[in-house]
Order: structure tokens, then sequence, then C-alpha cells
């Protein structure tokens, strides 16, 4: 068997036991190391290059992003920042048709700016916002669809964890990343507002049927803007100060986890037990997320002694393929693989294959990072995996409302994600204008 069999088979090895439930990286690492040692016919050789790729892989200062920026994120969630900033934007919104969904957005893109993670977007608000827009007369569906919808904006709009991951993989500058994701995020954003308005004043049926009164709290403009004081403060201390120069990514970590430490102990929202429980639950998400490099290296190494990215060059010269064809192709598996597992899954799987083609047209790859980004974003809403579907319907804990109903409120979010893919792709200064300095 050639080395180009053995590396489109262990493809389709790695496919079926990630959705089987393995791992994912443990379905890496295994396949991997059976795969080159049925390439080099010695099994020595495989586990020298394992653990050759295991050290590679995080010996270096830049990977103390990875736990600041996780535990960034479990402070400001215990700080109940995400509470404040919805109160505050359902203020400044409510006089507005359709002002309970925009706040929603609004909120979650603020919160995505302290986070980077769209699974924590989407249960904080799901807590949040789904009560407030049932008590205001607003569909179930539409309610836990805003939810949904906005909840992907967590790995889009900076701080990412998904970009994080394929600055580490791809070794692309995260500051640059960080970046060029605020631009497309906010149109991201601002497109889903423009749908819910339109929702709102053309089929308020679908919206908003029976509006109800909600009781409104004694709470002024400018009372709304202080709530918002803290969250602005982070995000001027965290991208703000990569932007401007002053911090690395891994400081600009630092700098937000002190920040929101400090924040949450000011509002006396923390103690002792409690953070612990949030250092202990940091270092889980950390380790996993250095054996998920670890696995991608691994895999990386697999396809290089095989030759299946040289292989794939080959193939779309032959088919006359450009590069935006290739590129559509490109986004087009991901859509289909979001059907089938997680993000990070299909980023580790796609990357690594896929890059070493990219990189053929000398195209800009921070750009790519985005396009990739935004393309495995979709599958955090799309059927059967969904994973935003599933943390708001185990969230919500609510009979009434079944996960058919957040994947039909989630639909038209997932329209909208695939137009601005395509405008970001057609279009790459979307991504591209703040890095023109």
């Amino acid at each position: 068997m050639s080395g180009l069999e053995i590396g489109l088979l262990s493809i389709l090895a790695i496919l079926v036991l990630i959705y089987a439930g393995m791992h994912i990286a443990i379905a890496l690492c295994l396949v991997s190391l059976v795969a080159l040692w049925a390439i080099k016919g010695s099994f020595p050789f495989a586990m020298n290059l394992l653990s050759l790729a295991a050290y590679d892989s995080v010996a270096g200062y830049v990977f103390g992003v990875v736990p600041l920026f996780v535990l960034m994120g479990f402070l400001v969630s215990v700080a109940g920042i995400g509470r404040d900033t919805f109160w505050a934007a359902d203020t400044l919104l409510r006089r507005v048709k359709g002002g309970l969904g925009l706040a929603t957005v609004g909120a979650n893109a603020v919160f995505a700016a302290v986070t980077g993670i769209s699974v924590a977007s989407a249960a904080v608000f799901t807590k949040v916002a789904v009560p407030e827009m049932l008590r205001a007369g607003y569909t179930p569906r539409f309610a836990v669809g805003v939810v949904a919808g906005s909840s992907v904006l967590g790995m889009l709009i900076p701080p990412s964890l998904l970009m994080i991951i394929f600055g580490l993989i791809t070794e692309q500058s995260i500051g640059d990343l960080f970046i060029a994701g605020v631009v497309p995020g906010l149109l991201l954003a601002a497109s889903f507002g423009v749908m819910i308005l339109l929702y709102a004043y053309l089929l308020p049926s679908r919206v908003q049927p029976n509006p109800v009164q909600a009781e409104a709290r004694d709470e002024s403009a400018g009372l709304a803007i202080v709530r918002l004081l803290p969250v602005a403060v982070l995000i001027l201390l965290g991208f703000g100060g990569i932007y401007v120069g002053w911090f690395t990514p891994t400081e600009a970590g630092a700098v937000g986890a002190l920040g929101a430490f400090l924040i949450a102990a000011w509002r006396r929202q923390i103690t002792l037990p409690i953070f612990w429980k949030i250092l202990v639950e940091t270092g889980h998400v950390t380790v996993s997320i250095m054996f998920l490099i670890i696995a991608a290296n691994i895999y990386s190494r697999l396809l290089a002694f095989s030759g299946l990215p040289l292989a794939l060059e080959t193939w779309v010269k032959s088919a006359g393929l450009g590069f935006y064809p290739l590129l559509i192709l490109y986004s087009a598996i991901i859509l289909f693989l979001g059907t089938l597992m997680d993000g990070v899954s299909i980023m580790l799987i796609m990357v690594p294959m896929f890059l070493p083609l990219v990189a053929k047209y000398s195209v800009n790859l921070i750009w790519f990072g985005i396009v990739t980004v935004i393309a495995v974003e979709v599958g955090l809403l799309t059927p059967p995996f969904g994973l935003s579907v599933f943390v708001i319907k185990s969230t919500l804990n609510d009979a009434r409302i079944s996960l058919g109903d957040i994947f039909a409120g989630a639909f038209p979010y997932v329209i909208v994600m695939c137009l601005v893919l395509l405008a970001v792709i057609f279009y790459p200064p979307i991504a591209l204008v703040l890095l023109q300095k």
C-alpha cells in the first residue's frame, strides 16, 4: 500500500473514530502512529517522531496565551459581566421593535470581546436573555434562535479560542488574527441586527405576536453605560493593548485575567472555593487544548510523509481549479463536516491538509484563518451536531422548546453567516483593513 493510500485511509479512520465518540486528540495520535508505522515500516521511528512532535508543539512562550485567556473567560463569567451587558443593551434598545433581540446580539458581541468561547456565550445568554424575551411576548423559536445565532460571535470577535488554535498550528501571529477578526465580527453582528429589524417590522408574527410590556428596570441610559464600563476596560486592556503594540497576546491575556479577577473581587462574586474551581477548570481546558495542538502537529507530520498535500496540489492543477474555486471547495467541506463534528476537530483535520496548498498561491494566511474560523463557526448551528444548540437546550431545560425549534430559529443566522463568509472570501480587505497600518 502506498503512502498516499495510507494517508487517505488515515483521514477516513480519523473521521470514523471521532464520530464514534473517540476524543479528537486520541484519534489523531493513534491513527497517525499506526499510519507512520505503516509508511516507514518502523515502530521505533513512529514513536520517536511522536515524541519530537509532542515537545516541539508546545515548547514556547506564546503558548501561555491559552491558559490566560481561558482563565479570563471563566473570571468574566463569574463576575456577572454577561448579565450586566445584556441589561445595559436592553435599557438602550427597549423602545425599538425587536429590541430584546438586538440587545442579545449586542451583548453577545461585547461579551465575545472578553471571553472568546461561543459555548460560554450560549450558556450565559440562555439563562439571561431567553426568559426576558419570553416574558415580553417574543416567540420561543425567535428567542432561542437569537441566542444560538449570536453566540457564534464568541469565536470571531477577539479573543477567540479558534483563532488561537489556528495561529498555533499554522505558526501565524495570534495578535494579527485577533486584529483581523474585529471587522468581520462587527460586520456579522451588524448583519444579525439588520436581519432582526427586518423580521420585527416585516414579519412581526414570527418575532413578537403578542407584545407584553416588560417590567421596566429603574435604570437610566447613563446607568446602563456605567454597567458597560468594566467590560470596556477589559477590552481596552486586552485587545487595545495588542493593537497599539503595548502587549503581546500572552501579556494581554495576563492583564485581562488580572482585570477580570479584580472586577469579580470588587463585586464580591469570587471566593476562595470559587477561585479554586476556576483554576481547576482552566487547567482542564488548557490541557485539553494543548493535547489537541500536539495531536495536530503529529497529524501534520503524517500528512507530509504520506504525500497527500502534494497529491492534492497535483489534482487541483490537473482539474484546472483556480484559487477561489479551491477556497469555495475548502469552505464547502468544512460546512459539511460541521454537521458531523465540532469546530476544533474540523480545524485540526482540514487546516494541515489544505495549508500547504493555499500557501502556494501566496495569499495572506491571516485572511485564510478568518475565512476558516467563519466557516467552522457555522457548524455550531447546523444539525445534527450543532454544539451551541445542544448547550442552549441543556441550559434552558424547558420541555416546551425542542431541539428542532432551536435549529429552526438558528437557521436564518446560518444564512447570514454564509453570506458574510462569501463577502470575506471575495473581498479580503474586510479582514485585513486594520492590519494595514
